[in-house]
């Protein structure tokens, strides 16, 4: 039984990769500070395999003896949070993911998936599908820490030690540690506690989209393929077929949620991020992996979840399911100092 090292899986997309990989019959151990522990569940996380709660900046080599592979989720998630302060993005995202990547294959870890981004991609006019060849043109602290990452990283891959990227679309779907500070989930919740989405600008920006548990899917298709194959490669995460403007995300919206309207008011113009992404490399080298998930289904699983959990006004202005103000709440309640260590 092959031993999976899953950090972050206490968030988005690990709380749905480790049951996944748990069916497949791999032994998992999640790395994980808990930032978001269980008073931020949406519903109950799965359970039963081991689990060290552990800042990714204080990993030591013992923490990693005996993987196969590292899926490297653990991050920052998201702008917002770059603009807290933006040197702990660069800590954390890009500086700590170099050490453990250097620990990983000096205890004999085979393969190191590291969890990237389309963002990384930046401003582009949209008009072109983006494949993995793309100049980067990072507009963030977030962005710019995933490019440090790749271009530090990949010296270290050799024939022993397998180094792939992952870059991944913009995240949508349910799961166990549920954000609603992405785009199509949050969307969803304006309808839902509304009954209007409200688009500030043109509308007319492009975004890949990629359900979180297609992303975590595609993880497990690196795991799975010849080293050969996926060494040293970058895969952008998600389908050609999955390229979508805001307005139109927001009409498919408007045609699941019933009684919901939306106004695309254009007062804050249009959006510079746009761009569209080529996804043929991953569909072409990767066979294994096989999503899922389309963005109509995801909205109507979105949907259906809120319902059923009794997504309201206030869970969704709250702290529980936006990462920011998570952090902010535990800072402010001296449970994390500036540097988001644990006091």
């Amino acid at each position: 039984m092959q031993k999976i090292i899953v950090t972050g899986h206490s968030g988005f997309i690990g709380s749905l990769m480790v049951p996944l990989l748990l069916e497949k019959g791999y032994e998992v151990v999640g790395i994980d500070t808990k930032y978001f522990g269980e008073d931020c569940a949406f519903y109950p996380p799965k359970k039963g395999f081991t689990e060290i709660i552990k800042d990714t900046r204080k990993i030591t080599e013992k923490d990693l003896e005996g993987a196969y592979a590292i899926c490297h989720l653990a991050a920052l998630s998201n702008d917002p949070l770059g603009d807290l302060d933006e040197q702990l993005t660069y800590d954390i995202n890009h500086l700590a993911s170099v050490e453990i990547a250097k620990m990983a294959k000096k205890v004999g870890v085979e393969k190191f998936i590291y969890s990237s981004s389309c963002s990384l991609y930046g401003i582009a006019d949209g008009n072109t599908a983006l494949d993995e060849t793309a100049d980067f043109n990072p507009v963030t602290a977030y962005a710019k820490s995933k490019v440090y990452s790749e271009r530090d990283i990949v010296p270290m891959a050799t024939d022993d030690f397998a180094v792939t990227f992952m870059r991944n679309s913009t995240a949508y779907g349910i799961s166990p540690k549920l954000r609603i500070d992405l785009v199509v989930n949050n969307l969803v919740g304006w309808a839902v506690t509304t009954g209007q989405i409200k688009i500030m600008s043109d509308g007319t920006p492009w975004r890949p989209l990629v359900h979180a548990e297609d992303i975590a899917r595609a993880f497990i298709a690196v795991i799975e393929a010849p080293k050969e194959v996926v060494n040293r490669q970058s895969y952008n995460v998600g389908q050609s077929s999955e390229n979508f403007q805001i307005k139109d995300i927001a009409k498919m919206v408007g045609e699941v949620v019933p009684g919901c309207s939306v106004i695309i008011t254009g007062e804050h113009g249009s959006d510079s991020r746009s761009y569209r992404v080529n996804f043929d490399k991953i569909a072409r080298e990767l066979p294994n992996f096989k999503p899922k998930w389309t963005l109509k289904k995801g909205i109507e699983e979105v949907y259906e979840a809120y319902k059923k959990y009794g997504m309201d006004e206030d869970k969704f202005t709250g702290r529980y399911f936006i990462r920011l103000k998570q952090l902010q709440y535990h800072i402010e309640n001296n449970h994390l100092n500036e540097k988001l260590f644990w006091l």
